[in-house]
């Protein structure tokens, strides 16, 4: 972190829109600020696009009457007249409803809000909102972290308003509410999911207070959208160390409730003093693996991360006792894989291609570690290839990733086994042309050729072709593969020869 005076404060502000701003405000007799996460993120020296400022018009913001419903709000009214300061390069966008403004202006955006104050109802987090002071705004704001002000007027450009000693919660890594943190998170229970996403986005600790106001207010999460839950967790799992925050959320008790499929991998059960791991913290460092694998392209790995989430979410349903081999989850990989779409659909996740992928990692993850405990061979490897497709690199990451074991020689045979079939991928590829891979036989072909309804047999034979293609037996031509599924055919008895 880094400690700021004033004077340091601006010279980092010191750039044409800023100062544009603090001439507009001055010339309209507004106060005006800029706050929350782009102040925050100056001291935490972390980049910040997202430049959100706070006009205050001292003639409204103390009165006791209300103002006019149809007048503009101070923040639209700065916002239009810096468009026309700007010139016809400036883009202002208008949001009477919400009495807001958004300003475009080489690259730089900046909205624009009116002081206000806020109050809610039990069932509902949108609030009742009047104008107010820039005390009163930065009492509604989530965490002291959050509720960092900066003067942009010209007598006072640069000049820091830290009510709530968020400079100094920031100093011990603590995210605090500004004001009771049960009136803060039951007014808006999204604030929860936003008080968990920026302890693990800062790798900062939740204050004891804060937390056990969590824990007493969860169950308020259930008036909260779907969509804007979803949000919030898709930047957990973002995060470079997401364990943090699904640990969190299950020591809250929101997991439960937004995602009951990894809540319910916590926790192991011994019997005869034979154990299964804890298939939740396990889940999470797979979680953690993939984070630190694909950290340079974060942004663009956020499905893999889901798979790596979701990979074992099949394992309590397939959790069984065997006296011989002991716990046993035999196909959770399978019964996961049908799995997510349910689960995607619930939480308003995409259903189309990227749910897909999801499905595919899930379905697949135990297949690379089948290969690498037997013979690597030529035929399982191109199998492998064919299913996994574009997403073999994934399936591979994924499989790497999900080696946790606490035995170092253990795990270092399992890397050197997929580091077999790597190099065998590898070889593969350049000998082989992947179009050769595919069957050149329909089952509809077959069926036609035999007279054969839809069948078992049908699928049998088309299996029998593409394995012959995959081992190399027969040449991945028609004819070739013809006539080997009419020798395969006759061996079956379904072709009547005539005596």
């Amino acid at each position: 972190m880094l400690h700021l005076t004033d004077e340091d404060l601006r010279n980092l502000l010191d750039k044409p829109m800023f100062h544009r701003i603090s001439e507009t405000a001055d010339e309209l007799g507004l106060e005006c600020y800029v706050v929350g996460g782009y102040v925050r993120d100056l001291f935490l020296e972390r980049p910040s696009k997202d430049i959100d400022c706070v006009v205050v018009d001292p003639q409204i913001a103390t009165q006791e009457q209300p103002t006019d419903p149809n007048a503009l709000g101070p923040g639209i009214r700065l916002a239009k007249a810096l468009g026309k300061k700007l010139g016809y390069k400036a883009n202002v966008s208008i949001f009477k409803n919400f009495g807001t403004a958004q300003v475009k202006w080489h690259g730089e955006e900046v909205e624009f809000v009116g002081a206000r104050r806020e109050s809610y109802s039990r069932n509902s987090r949108k609030p009742i909102v009047e104008d107010g002071t820039l005390e009163d705004d930065l009492d509604r704001r989530d965490f002291t972290i959050n509720a960092l002000a900066i003067q942009l007027n010209k007598d006072k450009f640069g000049c820091l308003v830290d009510r709530f000693d968020g400079l100094w919660d920031m100093e011990d890594g603590l995210i605090a509410t500004p004001l009771d943190p049960d009136i803060t998170f039951s007014d808006d229970p999204l604030r929860m999911m936003r008080c968990i996403r920026f302890a693990t986005q800062l790798n900062f600790r939740i204050e004891d207070e804060t937390q056990q106001a969590l824990e007493r207010n969860a169950e308020r999460i259930s008036i909260i959208s779907q969509e804007r839950i979803i949000d919030e967790l898709n930047k957990i799992i973002l995060s470079p160390i997401p364990s943090i925050g699904f640990i969190e959320l299950e020591r809250c008790g929101l997991l439960p409730i937004i995602l009951p499929e990894i809540a319910a991998l916590c926790g192991k059960e011994s019997r005869g003093g034979r154990s299964h791991k804890d298939n939740f913290y396990h889940t999470l460092e797979v979680l953690d693996n993939i984070a630190r694998a694909t950290k340079e392209k974060a942004s663009e790995t956020l499905f893999l991360r889901w798979a790596a989430l979701l990979h074992d979410i099949g394992k309590p349903r397939t959790k069984r006792w065997d006296d011989t081999l002991g716990w046993t989850f035999h196909n959770h990989n399978y019964v996961g894989q049908k799995m997510v779409q349910k689960l995607f659909r619930r939480m308003k996740l995409p259903l189309d291609e990227r749910m897909q992928y999801v499905e595919k990692l899930v379905g697949m993850h135990m297949r690379p570690q089948v290969i690498a405990d037997e013979e690597v061979t030529d035929s399982a490897v191109r199998r492998l290839l064919f299913e996994a497709g574009e997403d073999i690199d994934d399936l591979m990451t994924l499989c790497e990733a999900d080696i946790t074991s606490k035995n170092q020689t253990r795990k270092q045979r399992f890397l050197d086994n997929f580091r077999l079939v790597r190099e065998k991928m590898v070889d593969l590829q350049a000998r082989d042309n992947y179009r050769t891979w595919t069957n050149p036989i329909s089952g509809e072909e077959i069926m036609q050729t035999l007279n054969l309804p839809p069948c078992r047999e049908v699928g049998t034979l088309k299996q029998a072709v593409k394995d012959a293609i995959w081992e190399s037996r027969i040449p991945s031509d028609h004819d070739a593969a013809f006539a080997y599924m009419m020798q395969e055919a006759e061996r079956m008895g379904l072709i009547k020869t005539e005596e």
